[in-house]
């Protein structure tokens, strides 16, 4: 019985951070220039790696003065960031937990935000055995000590594990590691991609 884990963000929880900052910007186009020109993606990668938000929010100042602002508000708005579940992932995910098999997640997602995660979406908790943050561990996906670590402390080997992600770097990162993977678009080519492995 294969083990298969699960990327959560885009695979099986949206994950879109402009509804976090409309309350500063007019228009979405506006959002996006500001992310940009803060360079939010590369602010929010250090926060997944376990900066905390205090250091992090800090940092931002430094760099980008007043303009910076909205993103001490990033926190508290977050669970509008997240606000809708991937169609069809989590009915997939279920079904392989009703055949039998052992279900895993590995995350790329800062420890400050993780709560909103787990209230908005309760079933975490009893859908995985064991959730690897990255934020909690300081370690990011595709580095080969977060796939490991999951590895590790659940006593299972990574060639009997399927990894489910939507960034082909992590893939190729789990790949790299002795995991079979699967590059996650949507739920009907991740059901196909199961079934060609012989699941569901």
């Amino acid at each position: 019985m294969r083990h298969i884990v699960f990327d959560l963000g885009q695979v099986l929880i949206e994950w879109s951070p402009e509804p976090a900052f409309s309350g500063h910007f007019d228009d979405q186009a506006a959002i996006r220039d500001w992310m940009a020109r803060v360079d939010f993606n590369g602010w929010n990668r250090l926060q997944d790696g376990g900066r905390p938000l205090a250091e992090g929010l800090a940092a931002a100042r430094a760099a980008h003065g007043d303009e910076a602002a909205p993103l001490e508000n990033y926190t508290a708005n977050f669970p509008l960031t997240i606000a809708a579940p991937v169609p069809g992932s989590w009915e997939i995910a279920e079904a392989l937990k009703a055949a039998g098999h052992r279900l895993f997640a590995i995350t790329n997602w800062s420890h400050d935000n993780w709560p909103a995660a787990l209230t908005g979406y309760p079933r975490l908790q009893t859908l995985f055995e064991d959730i690897v943050v990255s934020g909690t561990e300081r370690l990011l996906k595709p580095e080969p000590e977060i796939y490991l670590t999951l590895t590790r402390r659940n006593d299972i080997a990574s060639g009997d594990c399927i990894f489910i992600d939507d960034s082909a770097a992590n893939v190729e990162g789990a790949r790299a590691v002795g995991m079979d993977a699967i590059r996650f678009t949507d739920s009907e080519a991740l059901r196909q991609a199961l079934k060609e492995r012989g699941i569901g």
